[in-house]
């Protein structure tokens, strides 16, 4: 896929809104802050709004005594200020509660839309507990050890998101999701009612792509999520769009123009051969049937 050669923005502009959180929970002024801490106004603006290209372990600390951070957000922090430095950044994850989970859901929790496609497994969003619970099951001995009642519990948190005006979900899924027996049959026919009831809710669009469609850009393009952003009243301070890409080993973040084009112009030709919302429920009420035979 085209690449640019400029290192990826992405760790640094959630480096600088993370600060940014911490100094407003704080209740300081920048100018404050950036007094106490021996630096410009201007030096910390550019650190918050993701401008600053090498933000420096000394100045993250020092922020992070003067906001009084907890140790876990210090880590999290000086984590984000060294893969700001990385050309081509990404990492793996494994576990629920580690700085890089956190910081995918920061990104989907602060995004005004989602797009997705997934041609093996039911998006996360959309998920019930006892799917999750036999996806885990599925690959335990592929991963680290996790507290599934922790994971479920911030896959709840995270699935509020849909419920709310300001966000946008669009799932495409391959019709192989629905068939594919996760957890037996009483566990997907929950999911497939799952679907029905979720699918009904005005900012969520679920659409599924059958066996029979016709050739597509899913066919070749890993599973991904597509996330864009609210449009800031400063332009320069808009976020542009990310793409996830999830791996066995190691999962991706593409935010560069060329890179998100691409996976936009994918989404796009996915869209123009899935069913539509009503057909795609009936499809999905029709497999449910024939799982609870």
């Amino acid at each position: 896929m085209p690449s640019e050669s400029n290192p990826s923005t992405l760790p640094r502009r959630i480096l600088g809104r993370r600060l940014r959180e911490l100094r407003e929970a704080a209740k300081m002024s920048r100018a404050y802050a950036a007094q106490e801490c021996e630096m410009g106004s201007q030096t910390l603006w550019r650190l918050e709004s993701g401008r600053n290209s090498e933000a420096k372990r000394m100045v993250i600390n020092a922020l992070c005594d003067l906001y009084e951070a907890s140790g876990e957000e210090r880590r999290e922090l000086i984590w984000l200020a060294q893969e700001s430095r990385k050309d081509g950044w990404w990492q793996s994850f494994a576990d629920t509660m580690v700085p890089e989970v956190e910081m995918y859901v920061g990104l989907e929790q602060s995004a005004s839309s989602s797009t997705t496609w997934q041609s093996t497994l039911v998006p996360g969003l959309l998920q019930t507990s006892d799917y999750r619970h036999a996806v885990w099951e599925i690959g335990k001995s592929q991963r680290q050890r996790i507290d599934l009642i922790r994971e479920v519990e911030l896959l709840t948190q995270r699935q509020k998101r849909l419920y709310t005006d300001d966000f946008t979900f669009r799932a495409f899924m391959c019709e192989s999701v629905l068939r594919r027996h996760v957890g037996g049959r009483k566990v997907m026919v929950d999911q497939m009612r799952r679907l029905i009831e979720v699918g009904t809710r005005p900012n969520v669009s679920i659409r599924v792509v059958g066996f029979d469609a016709p050739n597509h850009s899913g066919i070749i393009n890993k599973d991904f999520v597509y996330l864009d952003f609210p449009e800031h009243l400063n332009p320069a301070l808009s976020e542009p769009p990310v793409v996830y890409i999830e791996g066995f080993t190691g999962d991706m973040y593409l935010d560069k123009p060329l890179e998100t084009e691409a996976y936009r112009a994918a989404y796009s030709d996915i869209d123009r051969v899935a069913l539509d919302e009503r057909d795609t429920r009936g499809l999905i009420e029709q497999i449910a049937k024939e799982f609870d035979v």
